[in-house]
């Protein structure tokens, strides 16, 4: 996003700008709590996003230094997507907009595995966010040494 394209100098807009729309939360969401990576992975999240906005979320998501894609060599179908540092900083605001919205959310209606993931957040949630930054390092070490291209050339992870 360029900078002619912020409403204000508020941060609270200037978020809104960059990641109030009704997916990019959400594929965010995906990659941190979920490690999905692929295309394929997101299309197939339960909120059922059509693939021409996936592919729109995902190029602006990169346009904006959220993620990056990495095209591992091999086949045409092995790019992957993976969140910067700057989408790790999205993480906190996950938790809390998960903490702001679970209350409202009928125990009745949650599976075991939401309960048990509603817990631990609840329960302490720096605790939660610091895991899930240590899982997500843990996942993207696996593609490290994989020979590997970003839209520019470079090899990297």
């Amino acid at each position: 996003m360029k900078k002619a394209d912020f409403r204000s100098t508020c941060a609270i807009a200037r978020t809104l700008d960059l990641v109030g729309d009704t997916w990019s939360l959400l594929v965010l969401r995906d990659m941190l709590f979920h490690q999905k990576s692929t295309f394929k992975e997101f299309s197939e999240s339960k909120e059922k996003i059509a693939s021409n906005m996936l592919t729109q979320r995902l190029s602006y998501l990169t346009e904006c230094g959220f993620i990056t894609k990495i095209q591992l060599k091999g086949t045409k179908k092995s790019t992957l997507y993976l969140a910067t540092q700057q989408g790790l900083n999205v993480l906190p605001l996950l938790v809390e907009l998960y903490r702001f919205s679970i209350d409202s959310i009928g125990e009745e209606v949650l599976n075991d595995s939401q309960l048990a993931y509603k817990a631990t957040v609840l329960k302490n949630p720096e605790a939660f966010i610091e895991s899930k930054k240590k899982a997500y390092s843990a996942f993207m070490q696996q593609f490290e040494n994989a020979p590997a291209t970003t839209p520019n050339g470079n090899i990297s992870v």
